[in-house]
């Protein structure tokens, strides 16, 4: 079947898509959590031989996002079960009003339709964007890169198992055979059959879907997030949020890439931030890139050099963090709307104003006050898991979960009424 005849069939499924009783698709979601669990070995072997391939193609930290073991393959079941577990987003009242006139207009949520995903290299956005499509109405089609593709063939054959066992057409979850970039054109170019593109990866990708689709788009992902450790931090704390922000998984888009430093604490807080993300680290080690005031602090040490054109608007996604001396707050707030992606941004402050003043003046999805950036996750928001994260404002935002995944329509009831 070509790419063409997948997506023509994917639109032809909206109307059942739409009609499944909640009940029925969460019997579904369940179905399919104990296939992925059941095709472990297939889907670990599949995972395998992208691992072999992708050796020495990638780096190390891109790597590690690209495989799977057991018991990232048994979180993945428990996200699906998760999504079951969630309230039915579909046809929730959002609002009613009765008009003089007598007619009664009701607002009520709808699924969007056939709902595509371009995504690189994480197979677990496969069960994760299947699983809320499926629990929102919609019809899924994936897509997914080289890197993953094997990974990804055998966890959609899993979850297309669980629809058929569940009593579904299996034709619900759809994944794009061919890796080609015409694959991903026939995608963006599907108007009328596609209601939504999703794309989830980086720069280049985001990039190619906003100026290439003709469907609509919504824009997700990269981030190149900030903690500013203002003049009043707590230093302590300060200095395990950077850590955990840029350390705990450098390859995702909420992890950390630049550090801005009040200059007031930096003679202080900058020789103990290399103490942390340097000295300490006995492997990984962090590679500073200092722009002129960082690097009249700490010099020309093990780890450490001079930032280059670029360094403050790139997303590393590995262990490299920028990190720049600010004169005060509004300098930090200058440069993250010079340079942010308006994913996630940070203030480590005690000074209860200055909270206040920088998450009021920071136009980002999700601001953090003395809090890790890597929490911007769906998960963790409490959304079951997320289709991504949106940096745009229209229709979605930040995480998006299940209502994101939902439109809505109006549906007057009259007695006659003519205008």
């Amino acid at each position: 079947m070509t790419t063409a005849q997948m997506i023509e069939r994917a639109a032809s499924m909206r109307t059942e898509a739409a009609m499944l009783s909640c009940e029925s698709r969460n019997c579904a979601l369940a179905a399919i959590a104990d296939e992925l669990e059941v095709g472990i070995p297939v889907i670990l072997k599949a995972n395998a031989a992208d691992i072999e391939a992708a050796r020495d193609k990638i780096s190390p930290v891109m790597l590690d996002r690209l495989r799977l073991t057991d018991d990232r393959v048994r979180a993945m079941a428990q996200g699906v079960r998760a999504v079951a577990g969630l309230p039915d987003p579909v046809g929730e009242e959002l609002f009613k009003r009765v008009r003089p006139d007598g007619l009664t207009i009701k607002k009520v949520s709808v699924p969007l339709g056939v709902v595509a995903i371009i995504y690189e290299s994480r197979p677990n956005v496969t069960s994760d964007a299947a699983a809320l499509c499926l629990k929102s109405g919609n019809v899924c089609i994936l897509r997914t890169g080289r890197e993953a593709h094997a990974s990804a063939a055998a966890i959609v054959s899993a979850m297309r198992k669980g629809l058929k066992s569940a009593g579904l057409s299996e034709d619900l979850i759809n994944f794009v055979e061919d890796t080609s970039r015409e694959g991903a054109n026939q995608l963006m170019a599907a108007r009328g059959y596609v209601d939504l593109l999703i794309p989830r990866g980086g720069a280049g990708l985001i990039n190619s879907c906003l100026q290439n689709a003709k469907v609509p788009v919504i824009e997700t992902g990269t981030g190149i997030c900030h903690i500013y450790v203002d003049e009043a931090a707590d230093i302590p704390m300060a200095l395990s949020i950077v850590e955990n922000a840029k350390c705990s998984r450098p390859s995702v888009c909420n992890a950390a890439e630049v550090c801005l430093v009040h200059s007031a604490i930096a003679a202080k807080f900058l020789p103990e931030l290399y103490s942390v993300l340097v000295e300490r680290r006995a492997e990984n080690k962090v590679q500073l890139r200092l722009d002129g005031g960082a690097y009249a602090v700490l010099g020309d040490r093990p780890c450490c050099v001079r930032a280059g054109e670029g360094d403050f608007d790139r997303e590393f996604l590995d262990y490299i963090l920028a990190v720049k001396v600010v004169d005060d707050m509004a300098g930090a707030v200058k440069h993250i709307a010079a340079h942010s992606t308006r994913h996630s941004d940070c203030i480590v402050t005690r000074d209860a104003k200055a909270a206040v003043a920088f998450a009021a003046m920071v136009d980002s999805a999700a601001v953090y006050v003395n809090a890790s950036t890597r929490f911007t996750d769906g998960g963790e928001f409490g959304l079951g898991c997320e289709m991504g994260i949106s940096t745009q404002k229209l229709h979605a935002r930040g995480p998006m979960g299940l209502r994101e995944l939902t439109s809505y329509k109006y549906i007057v009831t009259g007695k006659g009424n003519i205008r």
